[in-house]
């Protein structure tokens, strides 16, 4: 793996979902998640994969479950973090971490950049993505919209390397 990407939209309060749908309808960021991730491989955990409409087109789809075995043939199913880290050896690329809550809570740590949709709205939620320490970062603006009255940024984060 060349480098472990997050990818995520995120309200005001860090607010992912509700009821395991995305909170907010947004065509430019769906445009901006597809554009980036086209041609990658994506991990995500089962509640994630089974929220989508469809197979994400021309990405590779790695699932982290734990208990469920009911996956189309060319998603790679994966019972532990070991088990993606060992085949991650093996891909040369980036990967995108792209949900939900417990799969970013899962990974955080280990990412070399968020690329996060930071929208300037709050909304109920009932997953949130973790808390990490923006000092510990350095910060790009990615580009600016307003879509639906509703202000949002993309922004990355790439982690400074430890000297």
């Amino acid at each position: 793996m060349k480098k472990l990407i997050m990818i995520a939209a995120v309200g005001r309060n860090n607010e992912l979902g509700y009821n395991n749908n995305l909170i907010w309808n947004l065509k430019k960021d769906m445009k901006f998640f597809k554009d980036t991730t086209t041609g990658h491989t994506v991990v995500m955990g089962d509640n994630t994969f089974f929220s989508l409409p469809s197979m994400l087109r021309n990405r590779k789809h790695i699932v982290l479950s734990f208990n469920r075995s009911d996956f189309p043939d060319d998603v790679i199913v994966l019972r532990s973090i070991d088990e993606f880290f060992k085949l991650s050896k093996t891909i040369d690329d980036d990967i995108y971490v792209i949900g939900g809550a417990s799969i970013y809570k899962a990974f955080i740590n280990y990412a070399d950049e968020l690329i996060l949709t930071e929208i300037n709205d709050a909304k109920l939620a009932d997953v949130f993505f973790p808390d990490f320490n923006k000092e510990e970062y350095d910060i790009k603006m990615l580009g600016e919209n307003i879509e639906n009255d509703i202000y949002f940024k993309h922004v990355l984060y790439k982690k400074r390397k430890m000297k």
